[in-house]
């Protein structure tokens, strides 16, 4: 009996293993920095190396294979810059799940005799919605500031008054840690070090689980996570000329329950800028001129402190709060000259201005974050909320000095303002099966914000209202937003679709009854996102409608009058304009190169864009709505390794728009073309020596009423690293050469106007940090990287 029972177990049970199936999961992270790793190919061999299964894990570097036969396994995990890595599989019992845990992925080693290369993964990739730059060892970013990562991000330009462009497009959404935040402010943003960045985002089409906002696409900068346990950080001190001194400590703890973390800025800048006008105007036949010299002194002070912790409830509930205050406190000095000359008349007038401002910026965020025992599973709720108050007081003298002497009333003006928002929204997470997931969620936004302003001229004791100034604002706005979208893969083939629809109630009110406007606008914001990878290549092809809100501050009629010539003037009667983007993307990686060239098409319905006019010898500048912008462009970007101490970055962007539309009888249409390009090189040197140089073009630019020349600039820095690399010093030079001048004409029916504007001079900084960190022992817990990413 017992002999003929062991005959039928043997004879079925080949049947019976291969009749089972089993279900394998995982991880795959960096070995060095513990980041997920998305888009890993994974392929699964049987016993006779056959291969019986592939796949690919997904964007948070979770794999889950189903309906494996139960037998011995081979399972080889490969990515683009690491090491292959391979898992044998063992099966010892029945089991129908097993679970891998967490897979490490070493990068690939680089070994020269008289130089030290830091392994680094490549310094561009694509991923499903978004291309991805990692500042690594960029010499010139270390120095400074997110602005200055961000000026080195392919696509991506800033401005030296800080305005951050995407493909030429100001209308840029900036999230942190994939969330809106006050760090993502432009005077925020200065504070925020360079080496706290670890990558920025790229999202020129973004999906439909991101807000709609930014015509132009989404800039997403990740900050580094506390990785170690114990106490860790790092202390950054910055001397610069002209005036930019800092102070960036970065302190952080880590235990098996509480993750804490914090960022804290201390800075104080001085900026010398210089601007010049000359002008001629045409009345009834008679010419007259005017030239312009103003030498601006401006003093920045400003304080920051981000505060947050994580706890870890359970395994698979988190909670995260955070407190961001942001302090600011600019003294401002500015002198002007005005020749004026005419048939009539020659007069010189020499205007003084003293400014003070300061603002706060308060925000409070929370997030909880669930995951669940099947992966890729996840349900987050976000909730903050954030108060800001500004007041900004200007002192004007002005005085004749030709062809007599002259005192004018002195003028005074004065600007507050506040604001209160609240954001609330929830995401859902679920799998359908090891390649595809669907996704949803909710938000809503409410925004009040309150702005008064007034301008008083002198008489004899007293102050009187200057130019019939005088107003209080208020602003309120309510956006509520929900999303669906799924995406799945088909072997080398991956897609997401999606669809947001967006409600806003906008109204504006004022004491004057002069601008009070109510708005209500509802829109379907349709996302598709197409990727195929192939070998060490992916091409892509993405669809996005975007909408452009007016800000703020486009929409404030408070008219400044610090200059006797011009002023900038607010429309709040702007209309949001709305932009289909189509775009074709290809990656290439080989040895030496990285090669990505896009190929893009905008469509922006109402453009928002300023319009300049004469009005009673005071030229006023205004943003208004035209019917429409098309513009098409090819974009190139090229990374070149020739040996293993160079690294040489190129790119290029090269667009064609056509402009259409016409304000109080002025036509405004109109065809043009421009390129930008930016030219880096690094070079490691030996003894942990880094050299970096970078060249910056834009081609002129034009619009229906005004032109840009050419614009260039050249920056350079060097770095050491000391103490086995607990300790760098960087020297760095921006604007060398002071050749960044922002020059234009702009031309009206009977007038011309040429600008040349420096808004900073060369600037020379010198930085020391020194980084601490503990050992890390085993067993301590990440932090979920969902709850700030």
């Amino acid at each position: 009996m017992k002999t003929l029972l062991t005959t039928i177990i043997i004879i079925f049970l080949p049947f019976y293993a291969s009749a089972q199936q089993l279900t394998i999961s995982g991880k795959v992270k960096d070995h060095t920095t513990q980041e997920e790793l998305p888009y890993v190919s994974i392929s699964v061999k049987d016993s006779a190396l056959k291969i019986i299964m592939t796949a690919v894990t997904d964007e948070h570097g979770i794999f889950k294979l189903e309906k494996i036969p139960v037998q011995n396994l081979t399972m080889t995990f490969t990515f683009i810059g690491y090491q292959d890595f391979v898992q044998t599989v063992e099966i010892e019992s029945d089991k129908s799940k097993i679970d891998l845990g967490i897979i490490l992925l070493h990068s690939n080693a680089v070994e020269l005799n008289t130089v030290e290369i830091t392994n680094e993964k490549p310094a561009v990739s694509l991923k499903l919605d978004k291309k991805v730059f990692e500042p690594g060892k960029d010499v010139l970013s270390q120095n400074g500031s997110a602005h200055d990562v961000l000026n080195s991000v392919p696509s991506v330009s800033v401005s030296p008054s800080g305005t951050v462009s995407l493909r030429g497009n100001s209308n840029v959404w900036i999230l942190i840690n994939g969330r809106q935040s006050g760090l993502a402010q432009s005077n925020a943003l200065d504070q925020i070090a360079a080496d706290q960045i670890e990558r920025i985002e790229v999202i020129t089409n973004p999906s439909s689980r991101f807000d709609a906002a930014g015509s132009a696409g989404i800039l997403n900068i990740i900050l580094k996570k506390n990785k170690k346990s114990g106490f860790n950080g790092q202390v950054r001190l910055v001397a610069g000329s002209p005036n930019d001194s800092r102070l960036n400590p970065s302190i952080n703890y880590k235990s098996e329950k509480i993750n804490i973390f914090s960022n804290f800025s201390i800075r104080s800048t001085d900026y010398v800028g210089l601007y010049t006008t000359n002008q001629s105007i045409n009345n009834n036949g008679a010419t007259s001129y005017m030239d312009r010299n103003q030498n601006e002194e401006r003093h920045d002070d400003g304080k920051l402190l981000y505060l947050g912790a994580d706890y870890f409830i359970s395994e698979h509930q988190t909670i995260t709060a955070a407190f961001l205050k942001n302090a600011t406190h600019d003294n401002d000095k500015t002198h002007l000259m005005y020749d004026y000359r005419s048939s009539a008349i020659d007069s010189i007038l020499f205007r003084e201005g003293k400014s003070l401002e300061k603002r706060n910026y308060n925000q409070f965020e929370f997030n909880y974050t669930k995951t669940f025992q099947e992966p890729s599973k996840k349900w987050t709720i976000d909730v903050q909320y954030d108060w800001w108050n500004s007041v900004k007081n200007w002192n004007l003298s002005t005085q004749q000095f030709y062809p007599f002497e002259n005192l004018y009333p002195g003028i005074r003006t004065k600007s507050t303002g506040s604001s209160k928002d609240f954001l609330a929204k929830s995401d859902f997470i679920q799998p359908i099966d090891s390649s595809s997931v669907f996704e949803t969620g909710i938000k809503t936004e409410i925004r009040k914000v309150s702005s008064v302003y007034k301008a008083e001229e002198q008489k004899d004791d007293d102050w009187i209202i200057y130019q019939d100034i005088d107003n209080h604002l208020d602003y309120n706005e309510n956006i509520t937003g929900a999303y669906a979208q799924f995406n799945s893969k088909i072997k080398k083939f991956s897609y997401m679709l999606g669809l947001r629809t967006e409600i806003t109630n906008v109204s504006i009110t004022d004491n004057s009854n002069l601008y009070s406007d109510h708005k209500d606008y509802a829109k379907l914001f349709p996302s598709a996102n197409l990727s195929y990878k192939f070998n060490a290549s992916a091409l892509q092809f993405n669809y996005s409608k975007r909408i452009n809100r007016p800000s703020l501050y486009a929409l404030y009629p408070f008219n400044e009058v610090t200059d006797l010539n011009a002023q900038y003037v607010g429309n709040p009667g702007l209309n949001p304009s709305f932009t289909d983007v189509l775009e074709i993307a290809f990656l290439k990686n080989w040895k030496k190169i990285t090669f990505n060239p896009s190929v893009y098409y905008q469509f922006e319905k109402a453009r928002i864009q300023d319009f300049t006019f004469r009005k009673d010898a005071i030229f006023f500048t205004t943003p208004i709505n035209i019917d429409y912008e098309k513009r098409i462009g090819v974009e190139l970007s090229l990374l070149f390794n020739p040996v293993k101490w160079l690294q040489i970055n190129t790119e290029m962007n090269l667009f064609h728009f056509k402009q259409k539309g016409n304000y109080n009888e002025n036509n405004l249409d109109f065809d043009g073309a421009t390129i930008t390009g930016r030219f880096s090189t690094q070079i490691t040197l030996p003894a942990k020596f880094s050299l970096q140089g970078r060249y910056n073009f834009r081609a002129p630019q034009q619009n229906a009423q005004t032109r840009n020349d050419a614009l260039q600039s050249f920056d350079f820095g060097l770095s050491k690293n000391l103490l086995k690399d607990k300790t760098s010093l960087v020297f760095d030079v921006s604007n060398a050469f002071n050749l960044r001048q922002n020059k234009s004409t702009t031309t009206g029916t009977d007038y011309v106007i040429n600008e040349n504007s420096i808004p900073n001079a060369a600037r020379y900084r010198l930085s020391f940090v020194y980084r601490f960190n503990l050992t890390d022992p085993k067993g301590i817990r990440q932090a979920k990287s969902a709850n700030r990413n």
